[in-house]
């Protein structure tokens, strides 16, 4: 069992996405853009644009704003510049930040990366500077307050779908998986009705370290923010304990 419950967190980045969902929903339909343009139109036969459709959902999109993204992206595949780019760095502290984006101008995207980390006290690293010190996981958080089924009956439907660890947590249950198997997971619970607070494959810090002084704290939510506001980011990971 998990003794650092990631459930506040995530409740609170959903409020805030709530509160801007034009950021995420610009976020999504990049991925639904580069997704169609690597597999085609159909999420049946494209594992990486059902994937995309699942966050989508989970983020509260509408179906047809979905199914527009998708008709748009495969009228304009030969147009779809992204590209991924991860960049890797430390906050105040030593606090380690890997910052994955995806975007049309690759020069815009390091410059806007670089001055978030400046401002915040921070600084960009090379590549693979702080990645291993994180696991590659499929991560499904579930309200306790929304879930009927009792722990163990929902540690073995996770367990039997493939999954590698679950956790019980104060107000909710973690389901951990190797990023191969998050697919077939997330699908086998969404089959047994089970609602998701969040699904997602993510990099999970080995480790959290605290901060104490208030300067470095500020310094740190500063560099959050900035990159918080940036749309060519789509996901920010630290080893922040907060």
């Amino acid at each position: 069992m998990s003794g650092h419950s990631k459930f506040a967190n995530i409740k609170h980045k959903k409020e805030k996405n709530d509160a801007a969902k034009g950021k995420i929903f610009t976020i999504i339909g990049r991925e639904i853009a580069v997704a169609v343009k690597e597999g085609g139109p159909d999420p049946n036969n494209n594992f990486k644009l059902a994937t995309v459709i699942a966050k989508a959902k989970a983020n509260n999109m509408p179906n047809d704003t979905i199914e527009r993204g998708i008709k748009k992206a495969a009228g304009d595949v030969g147009n779809v510049n992204y590209e991924y780019i991860t960049y890797e760095g430390y906050g105040p502290n030593g606090i380690a930040i890997i910052v994955d984006t995806l975007t049309d101008n690759k020069n815009r995207t390091a410059a806007n990366v670089r001055s978030a980390f400046t401002k915040g006290q921070g600084n960009i690293g090379t590549p693979g500077c702080v990645s291993f010190m994180f696991d590659k996981k499929g991560q499904i958080i579930i309200d306790k307050e929304e879930c009927e089924l009792e722990a163990d009956d929902l540690m073995m439907t996770a367990l039997d779908a493939g999954a590698e660890d679950f956790n019980e947590e104060e107000d909710s249950y973690e389901v951990l998986t190797d990023p191969d198997n998050f697919d077939a997971v997330r699908e086998a619970l969404e089959g047994a009705k089970i609602p998701m607070m969040s699904a997602e494959v993510t990099m999970i810090p080995q480790n959290y370290v605290a901060l104490t002084e208030e300067t470095a704290v500020k310094s740190l939510q500063r560099i959050l923010d900035l990159l918080d506001e940036d749309d060519d980011v789509q996901a920010v990971y630290h080893n922040w304990d907060e």
